[in-house]
This record gives C-alpha cells, structure tokens and sequence, in this order.
C-alpha cells in the first residue's frame, strides 16, 4: 500500500495533465455541441489509455524500486546495477551516484592508511618503550641491593609493574582488529594460564598485602591461550586495584546455568548497581573509575570482546561493600570463526 501512495505521488504530475487535458476536450466538444455519445466514447479511449500507461510505469516503479532495496548494503554493486536512464536528468542522478562512490573509495582508502600508519608507529613506540622499562627494572634491583630499606620501594615497584600493563594493554588493543587471523586453539589446561597470570601479579599480591585462595580447577579447556591469559591477567588487575590491603582474591569453579564456570571473587569496594550493565562499554570507567581518576575504561572492553571473538562468554555480579565476581564459561559448543 506504501508503494502504491509514493507511486501515485510521484505521477501527480502526469495525473493532473490527463485531468486537464480531458477537461479542455470536454468544455471544447460542449462548445461545438458534438454528441454526447461519440464524446463519451473518446473519453473512455483516452481513460484506457492513460490506465494501460499508469500500469506499465507502476510496474516499472516497483521493479525499480525493489531492485534498489536489494542494492541497499552493497554501494558497489548498486551502481553497477543502477535501472537504466529513461532521460537526461536520470543520466545525471547516475553519474551524481558514481563520482559520490569514488569519492567514499578514496576515503575509505586515506583512512586506511592513515589507521594502518597510526597502527605502525603505536607499535613501534611500544616495543621502543618496553627498553627503558627493562632497563629501570636492572637500576631498581640495583638500588634495591644496596638500599633495601629504601621506603619508596614499594611504591616505585608498584607503579613499574602498572607501566607494563599500560603497554601491554595498548599493544593488545592494536592487535584486536586482526585477532582472527591471530587465533589459534587447542586443549590448554586451564591450571596452566591461572597459574601463568597468577605468578606475574605475585609481586602486586605481596606488596598491596592482599592474599589469593586459589583452588585447581583440573579441566582443560579449548582456547587460544595467549588470549584467554590476557583476560585472566586483566579480571586480577582490576581485582587487585580495587581490593583494599589484607583483602583476598579467590579462584575457583562454579557451576552456573547448568554449565561450568571460572570465577574470579575478590571482596574489594564493589561496582555500583547502575554501573554493572555499562562495564563492558568502550571507554566506560563508572563511579569507581572516576573515583580513581586513572582508570581507562578499556580493560574490561577488551575482556568482552576478546571472549566473544573466542566463543567464550563473561558476566559480573558485584555488591557494592561486599566485592565482585567475574564469572568466565569457557564452554564452546558452537563456534563459528568468522
């Protein structure tokens, strides 16, 4: 019915011209007094006629118009299979259409580039940098040597570590966009990457004085380990940033909606109930993260992407007091790699 109302919309023109073409032919033959029956004829030839044109060009219409719809969410192929021009000022809408096209390639192909540059030269900072930060830590160990009562040790460490993580995330983050050519799964056992991630934060669990309750979950899991050992190392920073001194992280197994899952608890200052559905968002940081002040907003956004390109899923639960639990299915039973 909608296609029916923009059809005769766009032949109101041609309506009004039958209309008053056929109004002038029945004042002129009134005029010249010609019988009633040879006008009535006339007029029924003439609206046959305008009736037998109205059908074709409907038909036209709405080929065309489908055709359109179905070249919608291809640009290329739209223009290649562009309805022919039935006049000059068609011609032009379609050569309007093609210089419009070549314009978003050659966009498209600037942004690219420039994306693809800016991707190389953030790369390259990042393996530059990862130079002076192993050179600080051979100078914090000697200073260490000599002056292992030096109060501002703790701190030095702390932040050091948290300089690797930075870059570390920002390197993760350049790497997402081609991470599906970058996966590669097989049978990992799962105690493996939580011992890994476990024994790269044991200086933060030492100096922040929090303590860890880790028990063997003995289940092997199909996964790309490197990645899935990003997402347990990032779910441990945040635990270990928002857990106060003498707090406590557990890892375990728990069994939920009928399937197993990892789950990460730590008893630290909690998410905020309105913040919980907006934590994987891009950028989001919450009242926690502007509390902070330095947090990026970014960790957990990788979190969730990282686990839905591998087929995995991950949720939070939080109490705000009480702590956080950030739960990992690892299960898979269909994956499609695309």
């Amino acid at each position: 019915m909608k296609l029916l109302i923009a059809f005769f919309k766009d032949k109101t023109r041609e309506i009004s011209l039958y209309a008053g073409t056929a109004g002038i032919f029945v004042v002129v033959s009134f005029l010249y007094n010609i019988r009633l029956d040879a006008l009535k004829y006339a007029l029924f030839l003439v609206l046959l006629w305008f009736v037998l044109y109205m059908l074709t060009e409907y038909r036209r219409f709405r080929k065309n118009h489908l055709l359109l719809e179905c070249l919608k969410e291809n640009m290329q192929e739209c223009i290649r299979k562009l309805p022919d021009c039935r006049n000059l000022l068609e011609l032009d809408y379609q050569e309007l259409l093609e210089i419009s096209n070549e314009k978003i390639v050659e966009l498209k192909s600037e942004e690219r580039i420039t994306r693809q540059n800016l991707n190389d030269y953030y790369g390259m900072w990042v393996h530059q940098i990862k130079t002076p930060i192993t050179a600080m830590h051979v100078l914090l160990q000697s200073v260490e040597e000599k002056t292992p009562q030096l109060s501002e040790m703790k701190e030095i460490k702390m932040e050091l570590f948290k300089l690797e993580q930075y870059v570390e995330m920002v390197l993760t983050y350049l790497r997402m966009e081609d991470m599906s050519g970058d996966l590669k799964f097989e049978e990992v056992p799962l105690d493996k990457i939580l011992k890994q991630s476990a024994r790269k934060y044991s200086q933060m669990f030492i100096l922040q004085k929090i303590s860890l309750d880790y028990k063997p979950v003995e289940k092997t899991v199909l996964t790309d380990e490197k990645w899935l050992e990003f997402v347990v190392e990032q779910i441990l920073s945040n635990a270990l940033k928002y857990t106060r001194t003498m707090g406590k992280i557990c890892i375990y197994m728990d069994e939920k909606n009928g399937k197993d899952c990892l789950v990460i608890r730590d008893n630290g200052i909690g998410i905020q109930a309105e913040d919980l559905p907006r934590v994987f968002e891009k950028g989001f940081t919450g009242y926690n993260g502007r509390a902070d002040k330095k947090s990026t907003g970014i960790g957990l956004y990788l979190c969730k992407k990282i686990m839905d390109r591998m087929g995995h899923k991950i949720w939070i639960d939080s109490e705000v007091g009480k702590g956080t639990r950030v739960y990992l299915e690892l299960t898979r039973e269909e994956w499609n790699p695309e």
